[in-house]
């Protein structure tokens, strides 16, 4: 994709996070939306479908935002996978902090419910966990090794997608609970697939219970 190109896709992204802000819905249609903005019709099909199909791109460029910012990173390639996934965590939540005032409407309008604007995410998140190489124990049978990587990628999204709900009803100064979340939910992760769980566990569960208790 060229430059002029990009520059065009990221300007239709901009105007349109703009109108949910300030209006709070989705335009009445296409043809409104890129008139009110100068654009041609073609010029916004060319890079999206549908405003629907535009909000679930959104949360993918977050991911790639998120992505491009630790690979500039000399430190993070080299490390494991428990500290990647703790870093894409806490430059994922800076990037969706951001965008709050969206993020937090854009979910609201979600009228599949249960996080549907975050359908490309999801693709995006679980190529991310193949890629980092969690280990787990090893099974000696291939097809149960099979359908516990599957389980591990899907279970890992679930983490995600808590983590998201989570961070949407936080109200701490500079969510800093949401911090301490992401750092028990991983710790408490990676102990158990290392079948040393019970005081991660137990932390992770104290946590919990006194934040709902609030």
């Amino acid at each position: 994709m060229n430059k002029v190109v990009e520059n065009h896709r990221e300007e239709i992204i901009t105007k349109y996070m703009h109108h949910i802000l300030e209006v709070g819905t989705q335009p009445l249609n296409i043809f409104k939306f890129t008139k009110e903005n100068e654009m041609q019709e073609s010029d916004f099909y060319a890079h999206f479908s549908s405003f629907d199909e535009l909000e679930k791109e959104i949360f993918s460029e977050f991911f790639k935002q998120t992505i491009g910012l630790l690979e500039k990173n000399e430190e993070y390639l080299s490390f494991d996978a428990q500290n990647k996934l703790l870093s894409f965590y806490f430059t994922f939540f800076e990037i969706l902090t951001k965008n709050r005032s969206y993020v937090l409407q854009a979910i609201k309008n979600d009228k599949f419910k249960g996080l549907g604007v975050t359908k490309n995410l999801r693709s995006h998140f679980k190529t991310f966990i193949e890629s980092i190489d969690i280990e787990t124990i090893d099974i000696p049978e291939k097809r149960i090794n099979s359908f516990k990587e599957k389980g591990i990628v899907e279970a890992y999204w679930g983490q995600f997608a808590f983590i998201i709900r989570y961070w949407e009803k936080d109200n701490s100064p500079n969510f800093e609970k949401t911090d301490v979340l992401i750092e028990k939910l991983v710790t408490t992760a990676f102990d158990l697939q290392d079948i040393k769980p019970l005081e991660s566990v137990i932390d992770l569960g104290k946590f919990l219970l006194k934040d709902l208790k609030k």
